[in-house]
């Protein structure tokens, strides 16, 4: 058992709104990789890449609620890559990245930060769902190269379950937004999936601690796949099922405060997704220390050993916990 603490097709719209619209245009693209026989091709983030196609579909991304009385949340289960993040007051977040399945319902529905701008420019033109965002966020948000999905913007897209209370109620349905998944082509992370190293020490379980939250990874050789545990609970779908990531990753990164706070006056923290650091990736009930480096925000993340050999995921779910380097 490990612990980590925080210091170590076309689209087609639907709905009635228009939206904050692309306002900068990618200059980065895609560009042809090597394949590997058991995952999708390397997508050519990190490297020299030509200029995607500008009717490529875009991932749908979602900001979802993790308080405790958020859960259990709706759609985790069919998002590509799931990315925690800290938020005020040392609690955490989610972001949800859809391209090869989309779920009757994603939720609860929450609130953007800044560093959720910096985080999505490796994809192009993503659509962006969240329930609001500061008065001084919004200009930034304007500007992104993004399009972003509010119940302003989307009013049919959104609806709110009689059966929770507010702010923890609000779904976004993902099909009033784009008619089909964009597909593989839409993640643009920089991972690479395919056999692992023949390294890697045998690991059961490790925990991330956030100031007020922790998630917790135990190996399932039954299911092959990482069960999921926030502050001590098994973490379930709506239906009942755990939730259970076939590849886990740790990523110590810079967080420090930004110029925003919430209306308690807790300063909002900046997650820092761009530059190098170290990782620990967890697959096959093994882990693996790695680096990892983004060279820009319009880059995805490289992970490599420390012999410098890429280190291939394992196809299925990706979850990324951002943990304070030390």
């Amino acid at each position: 058992m490990g612990t980590v603490g925080t210091q170590r097709g076309t689209r087609r719209r639907r709905g009635t709104g228009t939206g904050l619209l692309l306002v900068a245009v990618l200059t980065a693209g895609l560009a042809a990789g090597c394949t590997t026989s058991d995952g999708p091709p390397d997508d050519g983030r990190g490297t020299t890449r030509e200029s995607p196609a500008q009717d490529a579909p875009p991932a749908l991304a979602v900001k979802i609620d993790n308080a405790p009385a958020a859960r259990p949340q709706t759609g985790l289960d069919d998002a590509d890559v799931v990315y925690t993040e800290q938020v005020e007051g040392g609690s955490s977040r989610l972001i949800a990245v859809y391209a090869t399945a989309l779920p009757e319902s994603v939720g609860p529905v929450r609130s953007a930060r800044e560093a959720d701008l910096e985080l999505l420019r490796q994809f192009d033109r993503p659509l962006l769902a969240f329930s609001g965002a500061q008065s001084k966020l919004k200009p930034l948000i304007e500007e992104a190269p993004l399009e972003a999905v509010t119940p302003e913007s989307e009013p049919d897209a959104y609806i709110r379950d009689s059966d929770r209370s507010a702010p923890h109620n609000l779904f976004l349905r993902p099909e009033r937004v784009m008619d089909d998944p964009p597909g593989e082509a839409a993640l643009t992370t920089g991972f690479r999936f395919g056999r692992p190293p023949a390294d890697g020490a045998p690991q059961n379980e490790l925990t991330v601690r956030y100031p007020a939250a922790r998630f917790t990874f135990t190996w399932s050789g039954a299911q092959d796949r990482w069960l999921v545990s926030m502050d001590g609970t098994p973490a379930v779908t709506s239906g009942g099922e755990r939730l259970a990531p076939a590849t886990v990753v740790v990523q110590h990164v810079t967080v420090r405060p930004s110029g925003f706070r919430d209306f308690l006056g807790n300063t909002t923290p900046f997650t820092e997704t761009v530059g190098s650091g170290e990782a620990t990736v967890l697959r096959d009930g093994r882990a693996w220390e790695a680096n990892w480096k983004r060279p820009s925000a319009e880059d995805g993340t490289s992970f490599t050993t420390d012999s410098g050999e890429p280190l291939n995921f394992a196809r299925g779910q990706v979850w990324v916990v951002y943990a304070e380097a030390s």
